[in-house]
Protein backbone atom coordinates (compact mmCIF):
# COMPACT_ATOMS: atom_id res chain seq x y z
CA UNK A 1 0.00 0.00 0.00
CA UNK A 2 2.84 2.42 0.83
CA UNK A 3 6.50 2.58 1.80
CA UNK A 4 8.31 4.88 4.21
CA UNK A 5 11.68 5.56 5.78
CA UNK A 6 11.59 6.23 9.53
CA UNK A 7 14.73 8.09 10.60
CA UNK A 8 16.34 9.45 13.79
CA UNK A 9 13.73 7.93 16.07
CA UNK A 10 13.72 8.12 19.85
CA UNK A 11 11.86 5.58 22.00
CA UNK A 12 10.53 6.89 25.32
CA UNK A 13 8.28 4.51 27.25
CA UNK A 14 6.47 4.43 30.57
CA UNK A 15 5.24 1.22 32.20
CA UNK A 16 1.55 1.31 33.25
CA UNK A 17 -1.02 -1.08 34.63
CA UNK A 18 -2.90 -2.67 31.68
CA UNK A 19 -6.20 -1.84 33.41
CA UNK A 20 -5.40 1.88 33.06
CA UNK A 21 -5.46 1.75 29.25
CA UNK A 22 -7.67 -1.24 28.44
CA UNK A 23 -10.60 1.08 27.63
CA UNK A 24 -8.47 2.78 24.95
CA UNK A 25 -8.13 -0.43 22.93
CA UNK A 26 -10.27 -1.04 19.81
CA UNK A 27 -12.85 -3.84 20.18
CA UNK A 28 -11.25 -7.23 19.64
CA UNK A 29 -7.88 -6.14 21.05
CA UNK A 30 -6.41 -5.85 24.54
CA UNK A 31 -3.25 -4.34 26.03
CA UNK A 32 -0.20 -6.44 25.25
CA UNK A 33 1.97 -7.05 28.31
CA UNK A 34 5.46 -8.05 29.35
CA UNK A 35 6.19 -9.01 32.96
CA UNK A 36 2.66 -7.90 33.87
CA UNK A 37 2.96 -4.35 32.51
CA UNK A 38 2.04 -2.59 29.31
CA UNK A 39 3.64 0.60 28.01
CA UNK A 40 2.81 4.08 26.78
CA UNK A 41 5.20 5.29 24.09
CA UNK A 42 6.21 8.85 23.15
CA UNK A 43 8.02 8.52 19.84
CA UNK A 44 9.47 11.49 17.88
CA UNK A 45 11.11 10.87 14.49
CA UNK A 46 11.58 11.99 10.89
CA UNK A 47 9.42 10.56 8.13
CA UNK A 48 11.45 10.52 4.91
CA UNK A 49 10.42 9.79 1.31
CA UNK A 50 7.03 8.20 1.98
CA UNK A 51 5.71 6.81 -1.29
CA UNK A 52 2.62 5.11 -2.69
CA UNK A 53 2.90 1.38 -3.30
CA UNK A 54 6.56 0.62 -4.00
CA UNK A 55 6.99 3.92 -5.82
CA UNK A 56 9.43 6.73 -5.01
CA UNK A 57 8.87 9.18 -2.21
CA UNK A 58 6.30 11.88 -2.87
CA UNK A 59 8.12 15.24 -3.17
CA UNK A 60 7.67 17.51 -0.13
CA UNK A 61 4.57 15.72 1.18
CA UNK A 62 6.53 12.49 1.71
CA UNK A 63 9.01 13.98 4.19
CA UNK A 64 7.94 15.54 7.48
CA UNK A 65 8.39 15.43 11.25
CA UNK A 66 6.14 13.34 13.45
CA UNK A 67 5.66 12.54 17.13
CA UNK A 68 3.22 9.86 18.19
CA UNK A 69 1.73 8.73 21.48
CA UNK A 70 0.92 5.04 21.34
CA UNK A 71 -0.11 1.90 23.17
CA UNK A 72 0.70 -1.75 22.50
CA UNK A 73 -2.02 -4.21 21.55
CA UNK A 74 -2.70 -7.84 20.74
CA UNK A 75 -5.81 -9.14 18.97
CA UNK A 76 -7.76 -12.38 19.18
CA UNK A 77 -5.53 -14.06 16.60
CA UNK A 78 -2.39 -13.26 18.63
CA UNK A 79 -1.13 -10.52 16.29
CA UNK A 80 0.70 -7.81 18.15
CA UNK A 81 0.26 -4.23 17.07
CA UNK A 82 0.25 -0.56 17.95
CA UNK A 83 -2.73 1.59 18.86
CA UNK A 84 -2.13 5.27 18.19
CA UNK A 85 -3.65 7.80 20.56
CA UNK A 86 -2.19 10.68 18.55
CA UNK A 87 0.11 11.27 15.61
CA UNK A 88 1.30 14.87 15.37
CA UNK A 89 2.85 15.99 12.09
CA UNK A 90 3.90 19.25 10.47
CA UNK A 91 2.22 18.64 7.09
CA UNK A 92 -1.43 19.75 7.12
CA UNK A 93 -2.21 17.80 3.93
CA UNK A 94 -0.83 14.59 5.46
CA UNK A 95 -2.92 15.14 8.58
CA UNK A 96 -6.12 15.63 6.59
CA UNK A 97 -5.42 12.73 4.23
CA UNK A 98 -4.60 10.20 6.97
CA UNK A 99 -7.62 11.17 9.03
CA UNK A 100 -9.92 10.87 6.01
CA UNK A 101 -8.47 7.62 4.64
CA UNK A 102 -8.07 5.58 7.83
CA UNK A 103 -9.44 7.62 10.72
CA UNK A 104 -5.99 7.83 12.29
CA UNK A 105 -5.80 10.52 15.02
CA UNK A 106 -3.35 12.81 13.22
CA UNK A 107 -3.02 16.39 14.45
CA UNK A 108 -1.32 19.35 12.81
CA UNK A 109 1.65 20.72 14.74
CA UNK A 110 4.53 23.13 14.39
CA UNK A 111 7.65 20.99 14.71
CA UNK A 112 11.44 21.27 14.67
CA UNK A 113 14.26 18.74 14.71
CA UNK A 114 17.98 19.35 15.12
CA UNK A 115 20.96 17.02 15.37
CA UNK A 116 24.33 18.23 16.68
CA UNK A 117 26.70 15.32 16.84
CA UNK A 118 25.01 12.65 18.93
CA UNK A 119 22.49 15.06 20.51
CA UNK A 120 18.99 15.06 19.00
CA UNK A 121 16.35 17.71 19.77
CA UNK A 122 12.65 17.43 18.95
CA UNK A 123 10.11 20.23 19.45
CA UNK A 124 6.39 20.15 18.76
CA UNK A 125 3.51 22.54 19.40
CA UNK A 126 -0.02 21.68 18.36
CA UNK A 127 -1.79 23.86 15.83
CA UNK A 128 -5.02 21.86 16.08
CA UNK A 129 -8.00 23.96 17.18
CA UNK A 130 -9.17 23.40 20.74
CA UNK A 131 -6.04 21.68 22.04
CA UNK A 132 -2.96 23.43 23.39
CA UNK A 133 0.04 21.20 24.02
CA UNK A 134 3.76 21.26 23.36
CA UNK A 135 6.70 18.89 23.69
CA UNK A 136 10.46 19.40 24.04
CA UNK A 137 12.72 16.34 24.00
CA UNK A 138 16.52 16.20 23.94
CA UNK A 139 18.46 12.93 23.93
CA UNK A 140 22.07 11.91 23.52
CA UNK A 141 22.42 8.77 21.41
CA UNK A 142 25.08 6.24 22.28
CA UNK A 143 26.41 3.00 20.86
CA UNK A 144 24.25 0.31 19.36
CA UNK A 145 23.25 -2.26 21.96
CA UNK A 146 22.21 -5.86 21.79
CA UNK A 147 18.43 -5.78 21.86
CA UNK A 148 16.86 -6.60 25.21
CA UNK A 149 13.57 -8.51 25.56
CA UNK A 150 11.87 -5.18 26.29
CA UNK A 151 13.44 -3.57 23.19
CA UNK A 152 12.03 -6.43 21.11
CA UNK A 153 8.61 -6.28 22.76
CA UNK A 154 8.27 -2.56 22.02
CA UNK A 155 9.85 -2.40 18.57
CA UNK A 156 9.02 -5.73 16.88
CA UNK A 157 5.49 -4.67 15.93
CA UNK A 158 4.37 -5.78 12.50
CA UNK A 159 1.16 -3.79 12.25
CA UNK A 160 -1.31 -1.43 13.85
CA UNK A 161 -4.87 -1.80 15.10
CA UNK A 162 -7.39 0.89 14.23
CA UNK A 163 -11.16 1.20 14.62
CA UNK A 164 -12.76 2.42 11.38
CA UNK A 165 -16.42 2.43 10.30
CA UNK A 166 -17.44 -0.11 12.92
CA UNK A 167 -14.58 -2.54 12.25
CA UNK A 168 -11.28 -3.08 13.99
CA UNK A 169 -8.65 -3.21 11.29
CA UNK A 170 -5.17 -4.70 11.36
CA UNK A 171 -2.78 -2.90 9.02
CA UNK A 172 0.38 -5.02 8.53
CA UNK A 173 3.88 -3.75 7.87
CA UNK A 174 7.30 -5.26 7.28
CA UNK A 175 10.73 -3.92 8.11
CA UNK A 176 14.10 -5.07 9.31
CA UNK A 177 14.63 -5.43 13.08
CA UNK A 178 15.15 -2.01 14.63
CA UNK A 179 18.80 -1.20 15.36
CA UNK A 180 18.47 0.14 18.92
CA UNK A 181 21.13 2.34 20.52
CA UNK A 182 21.62 3.41 24.10
CA UNK A 183 20.25 6.89 24.77
CA UNK A 184 20.30 9.41 27.61
CA UNK A 185 17.46 11.87 28.17
CA UNK A 186 18.90 15.36 28.55
CA UNK A 187 15.58 17.25 28.61
CA UNK A 188 11.93 16.19 28.64
CA UNK A 189 9.00 18.60 28.90
CA UNK A 190 5.94 17.01 27.34
CA UNK A 191 2.24 17.86 27.25
CA UNK A 192 1.28 15.60 24.33
CA UNK A 193 0.62 12.57 26.52
CA UNK A 194 -1.57 14.62 28.85
CA UNK A 195 -3.45 16.00 25.83
CA UNK A 196 -4.70 12.48 25.01
CA UNK A 197 -5.74 11.65 28.55
CA UNK A 198 -2.50 10.39 30.08
CA UNK A 199 -1.51 13.06 32.61
CA UNK A 200 1.40 12.72 34.98
CA UNK A 201 3.59 10.36 32.99
CA UNK A 202 6.02 13.03 31.80
CA UNK A 203 6.64 14.10 35.40
CA UNK A 204 8.64 10.93 36.01
CA UNK A 205 11.58 9.45 34.18
CA UNK A 206 10.78 7.00 31.37
CA UNK A 207 11.17 3.31 32.13
CA UNK A 208 12.63 2.59 28.69
CA UNK A 209 14.80 4.81 26.49
CA UNK A 210 16.39 4.05 23.15
CA UNK A 211 17.43 5.68 19.90
CA UNK A 212 17.48 4.29 16.38
CA UNK A 213 18.91 5.68 13.14
CA UNK A 214 15.86 4.10 11.52
CA UNK A 215 14.40 1.47 9.20
CA UNK A 216 12.66 1.22 5.84
CA UNK A 217 9.11 -0.13 6.05
CA UNK A 218 6.34 -1.25 3.71
CA UNK A 219 2.65 -1.26 4.67
CA UNK A 220 0.19 -3.84 3.37
CA UNK A 221 -3.54 -3.40 2.96
CA UNK A 222 -5.76 -3.50 6.05
CA UNK A 223 -7.71 -6.57 7.04
CA UNK A 224 -10.21 -7.45 9.74
CA UNK A 225 -8.48 -7.88 13.10
CA UNK A 226 -10.88 -10.71 13.97
CA UNK A 227 -9.40 -12.97 11.30
CA UNK A 228 -5.80 -13.79 10.38
CA UNK A 229 -4.70 -12.75 6.92
CA UNK A 230 -4.48 -15.67 4.43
Amino acid sequence: MMNQHWRDLTFLHWAVDPAEVAHRMPPGTRPDTIDGATYVGLIPFRMVDAGVGRGPGVPWLGSFLETNVRLYSVDGTGRRGIVFLSLDADRAAVVLGARAAFGLPYRWARMRYAARGDVHTYDARLRSPGTRAASHIVVRAGARRESTPLDDFLSARWGLHQRWFGRTLHVPNTHEPWPVHDAEVLALDDELMASVGLPGLASRAPDHVGFSPGVFTEFGFPGDAARPRP
